[in-house]
């Protein structure tokens, strides 16, 4: 078997980004530990472009006036950030929104599956628990 090194080339793709990869990417580059090309090829980032996008977003350099953001800001700068800042989280909410109605649905439909494999093959598939728990199960199929 072939081993890998560290520094190796990974092909990934734009879903693999998280915002905590992001983030960390752009704060070493920002702290000059890393240049952009260095981080493109260091994790391994397709997009000759892409962790310039990420400055521009997540970074603290004013791209508009090519100025440090460690000057003081206008009160409209810091409305327009601050609006950013929210979108970003409406987004993130939004996307976790749907992760846990995804997880809500499957674990519906894992509960109809052990109810129907219980029922066809006559096995007790479910442990039997605690009366604390059965009574928290029983308002939650009441709910629905």
């Amino acid at each position: 078997m072939k081993e890998k090194s560290k520094n190796e080339y990974v092909k990934r793709t734009q879903k693999d980004y998280s915002m905590s990869f992001k983030l960390q990417v752009v704060q070493e580059v920002e702290n000059g530990e890393l240049g952009i090309k260095a981080a493109t090829r260091k994790y391994g980032i397709q997009g000759n472009r892409t962790v310039t996008t990420w400055l521009r977003k997540y970074g603290t350099f004013d791209w508009e006036n090519q100025t440090p953001s460690n000057m003081p800001k206008s009160q409209e700068q810091k409305l327009l950030e601050l609006e950013q800042k929210v979108k970003l989280l409406e987004k993130q909410k939004a996307f976790l929104e749907r992760q846990v109605e995804t997880a809500d649905k499957k674990a519906i439909i894992f509960d109809m599956m052990i109810s129907l494999a219980e029922k066809e093959y006559n096995i007790p598939i479910r442990k039997k628990c605690s009366p604390e728990q059965s009574t928290t199960t029983e308002k939650e199929q009441k709910k629905r």
